[in-house]
């Protein structure tokens, strides 16, 4: 029997408020987190997830408050990202309402966190969050990129998701930076690599503008789809992007 896509809209968080660009950058505030993630949760979604696209920069926490505040009232899955660099982290996430945690520049700072966050709560909890970039210097064509996208870094993605994965990441959070708040579709080559080289949940995420562009993304090897600007501004709604899976012979929750 196949496993139902999930759809996730992603909440990128900034001083408390939601915010949204354009490949990372120009961003722009698009309203209250947890008034959002309640008309989510009601909306139909399936899963959430915060982005605390400061924190790393900023050197700081993530936003406790928020995730608690949104835990009391949305009762599905919430993954909590941006800012996790220890399993105490991940411990007061928890206490907060996380079910889940993204980590990205810890990560790849310093690998030996995946494992020890992985060993502690289990891999179900754990989502390597990957903010990717096409290079021509990677041998896969893709480097992985760390705090919210403003540093490069020389590791190729593939590689590193494959690395993650045999540390103890559960789940793949695959965000195309090239493709991020363009609206023409996901990354479709990117999500069949990662599909191909990782035998863990993979998430697609950046560049969705249409409720078409989901099912490709799904064909290509998503197990979920996650988008951000096109909830946010109401151009579309999960249960458009539901419909649209499920016309495509999807099945969806």
């Amino acid at each position: 029997m196949s496993v139902a896509v999930r759809v996730i809209p992603c909440l990128d968080v900034s001083d408390g408020r939601v915010v949204k660009g354009v490949n990372f950058k120009n961003l722009r505030d698009q309203g209250d987190p947890v008034e959002l993630a309640e008309s989510y949760y009601v909306g139909g979604a399936d899963e959430l997830t915060f982005l605390d696209v400061s924190a790393t920069v900023e050197g700081r926490d993530t936003m406790y408050d928020v995730v608690r505040a949104t835990a009391e009232k949305v009762f599905i899955p919430l993954t909590v990202g941006g800012g996790v660099r220890s399993v105490d982290d991940v411990s007061k996430l928890q206490a907060h309402g996380a079910d889940k945690v993204g980590v990205n520049s810890a990560a790849i700072a310093r690998p030996e966190l995946i494992g020890e966050i992985a060993d502690r709560f289990g891999a179900q909890v754990l989502v390597l969050s990957l903010d990717i970039t096409r290079s021509s210097s990677a041998p896969s064509g893709f480097i992985v990129t760390t705090h919210g996208g403003r540093k490069a870094t020389d590791l190729d993605a593939v590689a590193w998701a494959r690395e993650a994965v045999e540390r103890g990441a559960g789940e793949l959070l695959v965000n195309s930076i090239d493709a991020d708040g363009t609206k023409n579709g996901f990354d479709l080559e990117l999500i069949a690599l990662m599909r191909e080289n990782c035998a863990v949940p993979v998430i697609a995420s950046g560049g969705a503008g249409a409720p078409e562009h989901f099912p490709p993304a799904v064909e290509a090897g998503a197990d979920a789809v996650l988008a951000a600007s096109v909830f946010h501004s109401g151009q579309m709604t999960i249960g458009d992007v539901k419909t649209a899976l499920r016309s495509a012979g999807v099945e969806t929750r």
